[in-house]
């Protein structure tokens, strides 16, 4: 029989074991402060994946967009979520470009980009890392396992524990809220009425 509780303390064990990590808040920290900073100045976060990390990354930018806990006014996000752009591009051009083509369309310099990925080797989001660096975009990436080629590839990441996909997008999830939260105090947003959200 199924054991939920068994489930529920794995996702406990993992979030334990990222709190733990001697770098990992720091590079919350570090990540809110980019982001911030980025819309401080007038630019905007961009945020990509596949999967379920493409819903991730539309459920951060919403939180932004929209509101997280409390009123405040919208702020700038895109996810690469487009249905049009992404068949178009993967028919016109394949797969791998779906993501950089995005970025060379609307990354601006000083922008912040996001790539989610579990694995670390997702040829696309390999490929706007790419594509963020020659535009000036400053790019983070949210990965998993030993966190593959975009350990590299981006100009800061983190890499979150988990032997399974839906461990670490549950912590990347974990993180982009309080990435939310923590830009919404850094920008002094953080003071509106809750809504009734």
């Amino acid at each position: 029989m199924f054991d939920a509780a068994a489930s529920l303390r794995s996702a406990h064990d993992v979030l334990g074991e990222f709190l733990a990590g001697p770098t990992n808040i720091a590079s919350v920290n570090a990540l809110v402060h980019d982001v911030a900073a980025a819309m401080s100045r007038g630019n905007k976060v961009l945020a990509c994946g596949n999967g379920g990390s493409m819903c991730d990354a539309a459920h951060f930018c919403e939180e932004l967009t929209g509101r997280f806990r409390k009123d405040r006014k919208p702020l700038p996000a895109l996810a690469c979520n487009d249905a049009g752009h992404l068949s178009c591009v993967a028919n016109d051009y394949g797969y791998e470009h779906v993501f950089s083509r995005w970025v060379q369309a609307f990354g601006s310099a000083g922008d912040v980009l996001i790539v989610l990925s579990t694995s670390g080797n997702s040829a696309n989001c390999i490929r706007a890392a790419s594509s963020a660096k020659q535009q000036g975009v400053r790019t983070w990436g949210l990965l998993g396992k030993a966190g593959g080629e975009l350990r590299s590839a981006c100009d800061a990441s983190i890499v979150v524990p988990g032997a399974t996909a839906d461990r670490i997008q549950e912590l990347h999830m974990l993180i982009l809220h309080t990435v939310v939260e923590g830009v919404e105090v850094e920008l002094g947003l953080d003071g509106g009425s809750d809504g009734g959200k």
